[in-house]
């Protein structure tokens, strides 16, 4: 009895799925506190052969991305496990960081991949609140303290200081995916690969984001046989979140879920 449950060939599987960042009270994005624990109970398995890590997100917080990641590089590497990743609708942007963490990673022929870029978005309200009659009154210790008011004219300066932010943080996403996927990448399109442009899974397998067109059960059975076992590891869900029902509660998640709406669309979904 004790060899036939010895013999047991077992992978750890974590599914990360949703928007990266927890920016309020009710969002249920991914963030790095929110996982740690999940991707730590994950690796600590011993007869686990592989960890497996299903992605499906269209990024988020590029600090949180990376967070993430590399936390899952080091459990690799403590735990000497191989890291196998699958990207289901989306790998996207920070979603696609994420991804980097594996030592191999598969799509769907269909999946969004890519987007390795920086984004920031808002409005401007300028005209709008003279239109209507209000007064802008803003008191500041500090001249940069109002940087991209959106109540305010833009100022060259201030759109100049947010770029040079935005192409640093870039340049620390491309120097994670080169060093994930190193001499894989189609190095002939070097800036097209970097430009924020997004593929199909089928695309990015020709590009050298992904490695190979295939889904979870079929690549594990593949690899370790008809007989793997796949443990999932989830976080369960926070016991208040299920419980409360306040009104408050009710206008945060609707917040939140037009927010992550705007996210998800950017890649038609």
């Amino acid at each position: 009895m004790f060899s036939f449950f010895k013999k047991k060939k077992i992978i750890s599987n974590i599914r990360l799925s949703g928007v990266i960042g927890n920016a309020g009270k009710f969002r249920q994005g991914l963030d790095f506190s929110g996982q740690e624990e999940i991707i730590k109970k994950a690796f600590s398995v011993k007869k686990s052969l592989a960890v497996a890590i299903t992605i499906n997100s269209p990024g988020g917080s590029p600090v949180q991305s990376h967070l993430i990641y590399k936390f899952i590089r080091e459990q690799a590497k403590i735990n000497k496990k191989k890291v196998i990743v699958f990207a289901e609708d989306v790998a996207a942007s920070g979603g696609y960081l994420i991804a980097c963490a594996g030592d191999e990673i598969y799509a769907n022929q269909s999946s969004i991949i890519g987007s390795i870029g920086v984004i920031f978005s808002s409005f401007g309200f300028k005209d709008l609140i003279k239109k209507i009659g209000v007064e802008r009154r803003i008191y500041t210790a500090g001249k940069n303290k109002s940087t991209l008011d959106p109540f305010m004219e833009e100022k060259p300066e201030d759109i100049e200081r947010l770029k040079k932010i935005q192409l640093e943080i870039h340049q620390d996403f491309i120097e994670v995916v080169e060093e994930s996927r190193k001499n894989k990448l189609n190095k002939n399109l070097g800036e097209e690969l970097f430009s924020g442009e997004f593929w199909s899974g089928k695309k990015a397998k020709e590009l050298g984001l992904v490695d190979e067109i295939g889904n979870l059960n079929q690549v594990l059975k593949d690899k370790f046989g008809k007989d793997v076992i796949i443990k999932k590891f989830e976080k369960p869900k926070n016991w208040i979140s299920k419980k409360i029902s306040s009104s408050e509660e009710s206008i945060g998640k609707i917040a939140s879920i037009l927010e992550e709406r705007s996210i998800w669309q950017r890649y038609g979904l």
